[in-house]
C-alpha cells in the first residue's frame, strides 16, 4: 500500500472511490447523491492551492481509500486544515486510515500548520475510535445537524493540534 497525493490523472477512479464510500451511510452525501464529474475533480486536483491535499492510498493501481485536507484560503484560519476520510468497504479496519493520517499529519508539519479539524456522525464509532487513536479530541456536539432516514443525527466535532 503506497500512500500519495492525488494527480489530477487519479480523478475517474477517485471519484468512482468516494461515490463507493457513501454507500456506507456514515458520509454526508446520500449514496447516489454527489454529482461530482472526473472532469469537475481533475479541475480541482490541478488548482488545488498549497495548503490543501488530497491523499490516497494506492495498492497496485487501484484506490483503496483518500482523504481530503482543505484550507479554507482565509487568513485567520491558513493554520488549519478540515478533513474527510473514506476507506473503501471490505479494506476498512486494515490500517489505510491510520496511514492516510500519518501521511496527513507530516504534510502538515512541514507546512506548519497547528490545526486538523473534521465532524463525524456521532453512532461512527469506528471512526471515532480512529480519529481518537490518532490523537483527536472531541470538542463539541452539532445537535440534529443531518436528516438521515427520516431522523435528526448528531455530528461531532473534533480536532488535533500539532
Amino acid at each position: 500500500m503506497k500512500i500519495r497525493q492525488a494527480v489530477p490523472a487519479d480523478a475517474q477512479q477517485l471519484a468512482d472511490l468516494m461515490k463507493r464510500v457513501e454507500k456506507s451511510g456514515f458520509m454526508l452525501f446520500e449514496p447516489g447523491e454527489r454529482k461530482t464529474t472526473s472532469e469537475q475533480l481533475q479541475k480541482r486536483l490541478f488548482s488545488m492551492d498549497h495548503k490543501s491535499i488530497v491523499l490516497v492510498a494506492d495498492e497496485k493501481i487501484e484506490l483503496k481509500g483518500y482523504l481530503f485536507a482543505m484550507n479554507e484560503g482565509v487568513k485567520r484560519k491558513q493554520h488549519c486544515v478540515h478533513v474527510a476520510i473514506g476507506v473503501q468497504q471490505g479494506e476498512r479496519g486494515k490500517g489505510i486510515g491510520t496511514q492516510l493520517f500519518l501521511a496527513l499529519e507530516q504534510w502538515a508539519k512541514d507546512l506548519e500548520l497547528h490545526r486538523i479539524e473534521l465532524t463525524v456522525l456521532e453512532h461512527n464509532q469506528s471512526a471515532i475510535a480512529l480519529y481518537k487513536k490518532m490523537g483527536f479530541a472531541v470538542e463539541g456536539l452539532k445537535r440534529d445537524s443531518l436528516l438521515i432516514d427520516s431522523k435528526y443525527v448528531n455530528e461531532l466535532y473534533m480536532s488535533k493540534l500539532l
